[in-house]
């Protein structure tokens, strides 16, 4: 074991103990991060129009603060980048995270002095996290590559404007500088496949220990580096590939097509890393929940989904969350962030410690017949029919065709199968049964002949990153919806003429 493996096991040990201390008091975490925002929170300008100086508790935060877009906190976000300070947070952000948008067009999500640091610590404490629980650490020794953003950053009023991925590569530590992949120059070239091809030629040769990235572009990786180096699996090319660490997307629907390009089950660790703030990572290599982090500048508030879009829904604290459920996810933020719906759906696994799946986005629903078919349930219905059926799915969306002609209305299921089963009719009846046992008004508009069966439609070989090229959106922090509410995107696909 080298030197940089053993001190890296010393880190683990005491970030393991830091820890702990607000993983066993959770609650009590969450209440001294509430009273730390609204105390600072009041001194400015959004504080004061909503009377932060007489919130005592969560009840009066209710009361005073309605639960926002990014849309309607534009106007505030506006005057920071005109210049004025003291607006969302104190003093002005350090950063604009970048983002695109699926409604309000590109985002542009304040990042503070103050919670810079966590998107750094949160990140670090999920490798610690392995290296405790695994007591492996020679990943550290050898050569990590992170697929992200160009890390150059553009200034407005003297705020820094980039990617997250991008802003992140800043500070990367000096000990980690000389290991670190691709390099400075390949980072910051825009155009994805451009880019992806740099990258392989540069770690083609390399020691590579850590592969870090969202799964669709790694998969893109992968294929190309097995291509031009003519071997059969990564673990060919690097026999020391020891961890990947995911992002951005849920893993779960990539790993057998993963497990086939690697050439074993590699050890992942997925994360939960936002513009907003860095809400959670897997910290049991075993399980695929993530420890919702309650220490890391973030107040959580949770709306159960199917309430979400009611005029008055019910919004609780931390406290009485229950398992099992879909909960939309509201962040307050010591970047400045206050109710602000981030989009996401989250379901807790686990109360002790609080654990979570991202089981979805809000807006990311299929619901045109009132089914409200979401995320988790596509994804854990294609899982559960690959164990009966295999095959192998790069990537694939789901979309409602509300006017088939003179037959019954139905789900388009658009498939891009990396290899697809001997039996595709087979497939799509056990993928319809398994979606209607997981989601009952589904069930009830089949039985009751409202809907007919779901039908696959298969997707050409790369047909998924053709179309985000298309809409300019190929690479970055972008992937496809996993669900449409019309048929927009099923509509592209056709008219860029993907489907077999």
């Amino acid at each position: 074991m080298g030197l940089k493996a053993q001190i890296a096991k010393i880190f683990a040990g005491i970030n393991s103990k830091n820890e702990a201390k607000w993983i066993e008091n959770p609650l009590e975490s969450q209440n001294n991060i509430f009273q730390e925002l609204i105390a600072i929170g009041k001194y400015t300008k959004f504080g004061k129009e909503h009377k932060f100086e007489t919130i005592r508790n969560y009840e009066d935060f209710k009361k005073r603060v309605p639960i926002r877009d990014y849309e309607e906190l534009k106007s505030y976000i506006e005057a920071i980048k005109k210049g004025e300070a003291d607006v969302l947070w104190k003093a002005r952000p350090l950063y604009f995270a970048k983002t695109s948008g699926t409604t309000s067009g590109t985002k542009y999500i304040p990042i503070s002095k103050e919670s810079m640091p966590f998107h750094i610590k949160s990140a670090r404490s999920a490798l610690l996290n392995y290296i405790k629980e695994k007591g492996k650490a020679d990943f550290v020794e050898g050569k990590m590559i992170f697929l992200q953003g160009s890390p150059q950053l553009e200034k407005e009023n003297g705020i820094n404007i980039g990617r997250l991925s991008g802003i992140v590569a800043h500070y990367v530590p000096k000990y980690l500088q000389k290991n670190r992949m691709p390099s400075w120059e390949t980072n910051c070239i825009e155009d994805w496949e451009t880019k992806v091809d740099k990258v392989v030629d540069e770690t083609l040769t390399e020691n590579m220990t850590l592969i870090s990235g969202i799964p669709p572009w790694l998969v893109m990786y992968f294929e190309k580096l097995i291509e031009k180096s003519g071997k059969k699996t990564i673990k060919e090319i690097f026999p020391n590939l020891q961890l990947m660490v995911t992002g951005g997307v849920n893993y779960n629907p990539y790993r057998e097509k993963m497990i086939e390009l690697i050439g074993e089950d590699l050890d992942v660790i997925q994360t939960y890393p936002a513009s907003e703030g860095f809400i959670g990572f897997q910290d049991a290599i075993d399980s695929n929940d993530l420890l919702l982090l309650l220490n890391h500048g973030i107040f959580y508030e949770f709306i159960p989904a199917e309430e979400f879009f009611n005029e008055n829904p019910t919004r609780i604290s931390l406290k009485d969350v229950e398992t099992g459920k879909d909960y939309v996810l509201i962040l307050n933020t010591n970047a400045g962030l206050w109710g602000y719906n981030i989009g996401d759906t989250v379901r807790f696994t686990n109360l002790n410690p609080y654990r979570i799946v991202v089981s979805g986005r809000i807006k990311h629903y299929t619901s045109a017949f009132g089914e409200h078919v979401i995320a988790h349930e596509v994804e854990q219905a294609m899982q559960k029919t690959l164990k009966k059926y295999p095959a192998q799915v790069s990537e694939f969306t789901v979309a409602p065709q509300v006017n088939p002609s003179q037959e019954l209305p139905y789900h388009e299921w658009l498939v891009e199968f990396a290899q697809e089963p001997e039996n595709l009719d087979l497939f799509a009846t056990e993928l319809d049964q398994n979606m209607r046992e997981l989601n009952s008004y589904y069930d009830d508009l089949i039985s009751g002949n409202i809907l007919q069966a779901l039908k696959i439609s298969t997707v050409k070989k790369d047909g998924f990153n053709q179309y985000m090229k298309s809409q300019g959106k190929l690479g970055g922090q972008n992937k496809v919806p996993r669900l449409s509410n019309d048929r927009k995107i099923a509509v592209g696909f056709q008219k860029l003429e993907l489907l077999k």
